[in-house]
């Protein structure tokens, strides 16, 4: 798994501008407080890290990819970075993080669930998951198969995409590993369409 990975990342072109970067970034930068500690995971190049630490935030970064990493400290000197495994527990103790920052991560994970639970965990009392990914609602994945094409990338067994949810799907993930007070609403396209969840969680 590892060398997969590895792989994606060194498709990756640097210095490639994650998508959607400015609207993602406002959204989370809009639920950091000065001085909170975050965990940003699946951290890629480290952009989300470095605008967290110039919020003022206290930054760890998780990956794993080695690749990654290497670039995540070039892009963010000012946060720490720590090499995660696929399916093992995070390196870190019961309840160290604030906030979690979980930026279109879940759908390249094999085991979703055990990682939330891993989030919960990492999480102070009352910390909050912040997590987004693509949406596959019903009338959204009934549209893309009537135009052929779409669905068909989306799908393709090539694609780094392992995972696929729904607002419901995804609410029932959440709540399953432990988070109480779950709010996953869809944006960024017209209703019933929309192309991605924004999941908040405590």
């Amino acid at each position: 798994m590892a060398d997969w990975h590895e792989e994606v990342w060194a498709a990756v072109p640097l210095g490639a501008r994650p998508e959607r970067f400015d609207e993602r970034c406002e959204l989370l930068l809009a639920d950091v407080i000065e001085g909170q500690r975050v965990l940003d995971v699946g951290c890629g190049d480290g952009r989300f890290s470095a605008a967290l630490v110039g919020a003022g935030a206290s930054v760890v970064g998780v990956d794993a990819s080695a690749e990654a990493l290497r670039r995540a400290r070039t892009v963010a000197p000012g946060a720490e970075f720590v090499k995660s495994e696929e399916g093992a527990p995070l390196p870190f103790g019961d309840g160290p993080f604030d906030l979690v920052w979980c930026g279109e991560t879940l759908e390249h994970v094999v085991d979703v669930a055990q990682l939330l639970g891993e989030l919960k965990r990492v999480l102070v009392a009352g910390g909050m998951l912040l997590a987004t990914t693509p949406n596959h609602a019903r009338l959204r994945v009934a549209f893309e198969a009537l135009a052929g094409g779409p669905l068909e990338r989306r799908l393709d067994p090539r694609s780094d995409h392992l995972r696929f949810f729904t607002a419901h799907t995804l609410r029932e993930l959440l709540s399953g590993a432990g988070f109480e007070q779950v709010s996953v609403i869809a944006v960024d396209g017209p209703p019933l369409l929309r192309r991605s969840l924004i999941a908040r969680a405590r």
